[in-house]
């Protein structure tokens, strides 16, 4: 019953942020520079005054601001987030369509990176001082240090164009007409250049965050009292060490899980990846304000569902705060 009402509460609380985001967003979109209606009007070819007060009042752009917020508002809370002028389609559908490419891409260098990230930190702690342990913290450096379209970038020479092991761009073969386990192996080459690229600089961090984290609870008191009770090395590192070590790691994985789709804007946008992060890019070039607000709403409920998630993880790994 605890935990039903520490949920509720966090529920509570992610809707009212959420309501908070989804007013700033639509007042700072307002207040940039640009007119859609203008836009709209140079793309089918004219600008005279009648034509662009026809758009405006067809769009609902005649109207004063503050009646323009309680609309999108009001029709957000009813799960519509309008209509793109550009795609003609409703946004909601838009982005229903490109939402699993980017759910795909995110969770597999999420998973990627949290993996290999917690291993390689674990054996540079467990080999602490050795060459291993160099040879892990100046890779992970590196990849820290790399900005991540010139990787990718980089990933495309050398794994595409120079070896030619990987497809460099796009979802799947244009036309293959792939069904079943070969539509999904297909689909697994053209993810493999993407997740990677996207998941190496927070692999790094999580090598270095579980590096550091396991070093400094290996010198507390419950882990000299186990070494002294004459538990093996093994037991002591997983059962131990590991299992406190990883509760910043948890913390950090639920922060930079919302990162990822920020990430996945130039991951997607240099693989033509046909996710929300290349469609937001398209949406800011052309002004499809609409597209624009309803990318930042469905970003920052994801970036909210992770932080719960997180929240319930914490309480698995660390008992103590269920009983809170």
């Amino acid at each position: 019953m605890k935990i039903a009402t520490r949920i509720a509460a966090r529920l509570a609380k992610a809707a009212v942020v959420l309501l908070a985001i989804l007013v700033l967003n639509f007042l700072l979109i307002h207040a940039a520079p640009g007119d859609p209606a203008v836009v709209m009007a140079g793309e089918a070819g004219a600008t005279d005054d009648v034509f662009l007060a026809q758009l405006r009042e067809k769009f609902g752009l005649d109207q004063p601001l503050y009646m323009q917020l309680g609309k999108y508002v009001w029709d957000v809370l009813h799960l519509d987030l309008g209509f793109s002028y550009r795609q003609q389609m409703p946004v909601f559908d838009l982005l229903m369509d490109r939402l699993p490419a980017t759910l795909l891409l995110t969770g597999s260098a999420f998973a990627v990176s949290l993996i290999l990230g917690v291993a390689a930190g674990v054996l540079a702690a467990s080999r602490v001082g050795k060459w291993s342990d160099t040879l892990i913290s100046t890779v992970a450096l590196l990849f820290y240090a790399t900005p991540l379209f010139w990787a990718a970038l980089m990933g495309v020479l050398l794994f595409s164009v120079v070896l030619g092991w990987l497809p460099p761009f796009g979802y799947e073969t244009v036309g293959s007409g792939f069904t079943g386990i070969r539509r999904a192996l297909d689909i697994a080459q053209h993810l493999a250049l993407p997740a990677l690229s996207l998941g190496l600089f927070f692999m790094a961090v999580y090598s270095r965050m579980t590096r550091a984290s396991m070093l400094e609870v290996a010198q507390l008191d419950f882990v000299k009292t186990a070494r002294a009770k004459g538990l093996s090395r093994a037991v002591i590192e997983r059962r131990h060490i590991l299992r406190n070590a990883l509760l910043p790691i948890v913390t950090l994985a639920g922060l930079q899980a919302g990162q990822l789709v920020g990430g996945a804007v130039l991951t997607e946008t240099v693989f033509a990846w046909p996710g929300i992060g290349r469609l937001m890019f398209e949406a800011l070039t052309q002004r499809d304000y609409n597209v624009l607000l309803g990318v930042f709403f469905v970003s920052a409920a994801m970036v909210i569902v992770f932080n719960l998630i997180t929240d319930l993880i914490y309480g698995i790994v660390d008992p103590r705060i269920r009983a809170q």
